[in-house]
């Protein structure tokens, strides 16, 4: 993979905010990050955006909430730039790791804010295909000034906080959210998983290790993660694998091997599944940003 660039954003104490409307033929930013977080809004395009560890799709109508250093790149679809009458539009926002850190720290309105900020190191993606409402306020942030900017900043974070329809973008492994660590049951799981992921671990042993029955586990962890245990493995078992894939190290039986798989077709099923791509072409994308 080539070297990551630290973006410099001109953003100050007294400017925390950047906020414009883009229009490219197509997305060209090479992999980089920058310690401001960052919404990117596609009002029109398509393709994929590598997060973290993770590559997801994005389409028209999708945002993306960027966490501070976390490393993304947006890539067009292949005939983005070949066809003329293709173009990416939409809003981008940045706006300082500090923005009004005190009030989201100590004030209890702003909880749901700072979770949403938190939840941001591993990237989440909203579907704001139907949220007219949501989109309509992203649309007044880059011609607002002044207080204005800043309360419509407030409700856009407000509102994508409250979105149903949201994903994570990287992995699991490769940083936790810290609002899951707010429960200490879960972080001893957490913590767990975190040191057994890559080995053979069952549904039975980690209730036992709660002192939970089977059931009550899986309900349990299923509300406090929105995954599966067995979903949930399996994603930290691909996260990882795609650290390893971009470190370019190991070949790919090795990587299933590292990563607690017991053979590599069922790896190779799994990586795609989750990530759209087979491993060497996971490998081939990265190594080529």
């Amino acid at each position: 993979m080539k070297k990551i660039l630290n973006e410099q954003i001109a953003i100050t104490d007294a400017n925390p905010i950047r906020a414009r409307f883009y229009r490219y033929a197509r997305f060209t930013y090479p992999w980089h990050f920058h310690s401001e977080y960052e919404l990117m809004y596609v009002e029109c395009g398509q393709g994929q955006c590598m997060v973290g560890d993770s590559i997801i799709d994005f389409r028209e109508g999708d945002a993306i909430l960027f966490g501070s250093e976390l490393p993304h790149c947006m890539l067009s679809a292949p005939e983005y730039g070949t066809d003329e009458s293709l173009y990416v539009k939409g809003v981008n926002i940045q706006f300082e790791k500090d923005f009004m850190q005190y009030s989201f720290s100590h004030y209890i309105q702003f909880t749901q804010i700072r979770n949403l900020l938190e939840d941001s190191s591993r990237g989440i993606r909203f579907s704001l295909k139907h949220a007219p409402q949501i989109t309509d306020t992203l649309n007044r942030i880059p011609q607002a000034k002044g207080v204005e900017q800043m309360i419509l900043i407030l409700s856009l974070l407000q509102a994508l906080a409250l979105s149903p329809r949201k994903q994570f973008a990287a992995s699991p492994s490769y940083t936790l959210s810290p609002s899951l660590l707010s429960d200490k049951k879960m972080e001893r799981i957490i913590s767990f998983l975190n040191k057994r992921y890559t080995q053979a671990v069952s549904l039975d042993e980690v209730a036992s290790f709660t002192a939970m029955n089977p059931t009550a586990f899986c309900r349990y962890f299923k509300e406090n993660t929105g995954k599966t245990f067995k979903q949930y493995i399996l994603e930290m078992r691909i996260g990882y694998a795609c650290k390893l894939l971009a470190a370019d190290k190991l070949n790919v039986s090795q990587i299933s091997t590292a990563c607690g798989f017991e053979s590599i077709a069922p790896f190779n099923r799994s990586f795609k599944k989750i990530t759209g791509l087979t491993p060497t072409q996971y490998k081939e994308k990265v190594n080529t940003l």
